[in-house]
């Protein structure tokens, strides 16, 4: 079956969950709750799908338990949480700003604000998605810092800090390097290691052979068609290959 490029960056939230047990998962935004409930249908079925006070439901709907607030902000507290956000600006080091482009005294846009980033990333594993790859969001420096990069959480010794992927329309991105900047780690198919060059604005580390993000499965492609996005909303959130 053809593979949308959409459905590649589903696939490609998915996988930051792999693994993660029993946490709470809050994606932000439509492929990234694709993602997630992608993971939770097959294999993260341990995944708790919800950021707030809320019954806890399996995947055909049976009531399971229930959630208080108080546990809810018990298990965020506890690092207990894997977030993926949005991001207006990122740089080589994972700072991440969705408050305002230009000087914070008197910016250009705001936008909006710093919310939950500095704590979320401080006490949780956090990731990132980006549905636009382009220069004005992959920056060199970013104009405010909301989510904590690898250099200012190891200033600090930040001993929770944990940022394990960025997922664009380009690609899947990681910190897998010695001094934690940011590395091309897959392309999705269709796309070259130049166009992500020429979409970054910072030099991105980029090792010799760069493998392409992982097909879905049958499963997962019926999945993600007929039950998670029957309407296929995914398509117009990512542009198409």
């Amino acid at each position: 079956m053809t593979v949308s490029r959409a459905e590649y960056c589903v696939v490609a939230c998915a996988e930051a969950w792999r693994g993660d047990g029993e946490i709470l998962a809050s994606p932000m935004g439509l492929i990234p709750s694709l993602g997630a409930r992608l993971a939770r249908h097959t294999f993260s079925p341990d995944l708790l799908l919800t950021d707030g006070e809320a019954l806890l439901v399996g995947p055909d709907g049976t009531v399971e338990g229930w959630l208080p607030y108080r546990r809810h902000l018990a298990m965020v507290t506890g690092g207990r949480r894997h977030v993926m956000m949005g991001a207006s600006q990122l740089d080589r080091h994972g700072n991440q700003n969705i408050s305002c482009i230009g000087d914070w005294e008197r910016p250009a846009r705001q936008l909006l604000g710093v919310r939950g980033a500095p704590v979320n990333t401080l006490n949780n594993p956090v990731s990132y998605w980006v549905p636009r790859h382009s220069p004005r969001v992959f920056v060199e420096r970013v104009d405010m810092v909301c989510g904590v990069g690898h250099d200012r959480a190891a200033a600090v010794g930040a001993r929770f800090h944990r940022i394990p992927r960025v997922v664009s329309d380009l690609g899947v991105f990681d910190f897998a390097t010695p001094d934690r900047t940011m590395r091309l780690a897959s392309l999705h198919p269709g796309v070259t290691v130049d166009e992500v060059r020429a979409a970054t604005g910072f030099r991105l580390v980029i090792g010799g052979s760069v493998p392409y993000t992982r097909d879905p499965t049958e499963a997962e492609l019926r999945l993600i068609r007929e039950v998670l996005d029957p309407e296929g909303a995914r398509e117009r959130e990512v542009r198409t290959a």
